[in-house]
């Protein structure tokens, strides 16, 4: 574990250092995207009267309080306290309460909890590049940020970010999450897949899956092939496309077959005419929407970054929907999220200083993100 954090640590602080290089800034404060398999989700409601007659932002801050109030395990840590809706005196579908007379104030939550040991050592790695993290940010919520339109989100649309290590999902209606759940399943397993059937390295199945990867393998010629040395063989074999594709549609199926599983436990299967938005590395490979439709039975689009200026070549993937979310994120801060901020650094920043640098990156930002 040291050894992991330690390398977690330095490519952080790489990654720090290239963002300051480009962008011409000290990068003092950062929001961090999250995601595995430790990561769960409750939904819960909090109720508060209204001692004026007249609700304001306190009333709603006790109501959100009082949902917070359910039992968290002490070896978990709120990641996000989301508002999904509101009650006034019995009446529901209210968006802006403030204002408004009542006497009961009801407020329904969508709460995201992860490992707090895991949140420590992300924390630590992140500190140790000199960061304070403002907020941590589930992946899904990211990257929904960026790909989903605004009408998908009032219908009912559920966002599937599938990246290395994970695949993430979250599901609007009303334009509000109703529900996040991530699966420790993605990219990485078809690699492995691959490794394992073909008898390759795991960097050399990584690249035979990108150049000729395929989800589908009705969609394949029988006559197309491609050459690549296994394991124990002197010289390069001809591999047939179908084959391949075999091997990467067994394990498409499957991990849509969960994730449908995971929407009718949701109990919101029948709340999504919008169907689903695919987006994260994975999501590029060919044929994988088509497996998507015919397993969800509902339709589905694959969706990258959006409307970005600057940078647009270098981003221009669904691979990177999660990291222009966060930028997103950040431009907007969605009010509807209680945030969660952390990090404990050797040098403690005035809050006046922070504050600064957090402006001059949200102003750079919004150029990239007009």
């Amino acid at each position: 574990m040291f050894h992991r954090s330690t390398a977690a640590a330095q490519a952080i602080k790489r990654s720090v250092e290239k963002a300051e290089h480009t962008s011409g800034l000290e990068i003092t404060t950062g929001l961090v995207s999250l995601a595995g398999a430790h990561v769960s989700s409750v939904n819960s409601r909090g109720a508060t009267g209204v001692p004026g007659g007249i609700i304001d932002a306190m009333d709603i801050a006790r109501a959100l309080e009082q949902a917070q109030a359910v039992a968290i395990p002490h070896d978990r840590e709120i990641v996000h306290v989301i508002q999904r809706g509101i009650t006034v005196d019995g009446q529901g579908g209210v968006k802006t309460p403030i204002g408004m007379h009542g006497f009961k104030l009801e407020v329904e939550t969508h709460i995201i909890t992860a490992a707090a040991a895991t949140v420590d050592n992300l924390r630590q790695c992140v500190g140790a590049a000199g960061v304070d993290i403002q907020q941590f940010v589930l992946n899904p919520l990211a990257s929904a940020e960026v790909v989903l339109t605004a009408q998908e989100r009032q219908m009912g649309v559920a966002v599937c970010d599938i990246g290395g290590g994970t695949t993430d999902l979250a599901i609007y209606v009303n334009d509000d999450v109703w529900h996040t759940m991530v699966l420790a399943v993605g990219g990485n397993q078809v690699t492995q897949d691959i490794a394992h059937g073909l008898r390759l390295p795991l960097s050399q199945a990584e690249e035979i899956k990108k150049q000729q990867g395929y989800a589908v393998r009705s969609e394949i010629g029988s006559d197309e092939y491609f050459s690549i040395r296994p394991f124990g063989e002197d010289h390069d074999v001809k591999i047939n496309r179908q084959d391949l594709a075999y091997i990467i549609e067994a394990r498409i199926e499957e991990t849509f077959g969960l994730i449908l599983q995971e929407i009718k436990r949701s109990g919101y299967d029948g709340l999504l005419p919008a169907g689903m938005v695919l987006t994260g590395g994975t999501s590029a490979l060919p044929g994988i929407k088509r497996i998507a439709s015919e397993i969800l039975g509902m339709p589905v689009r694959t969706a990258k970054p959006e409307n970005l200026t600057g940078l647009v070549d270098k981003l221009n993937s669904p691979a990177y929907s999660t990291s222009v979310g966060l930028l997103r994120w950040v431009t907007t801060m969605r009010e509807q999220d209680v945030p969660v901020s952390g990090g404990n650094k050797k040098r403690r920043r005035s809050q006046g200083e922070k504050n600064m640098n957090f402006e001059a990156v949200k102003n750079w930002m919004k150029r990239l993100l007009p």
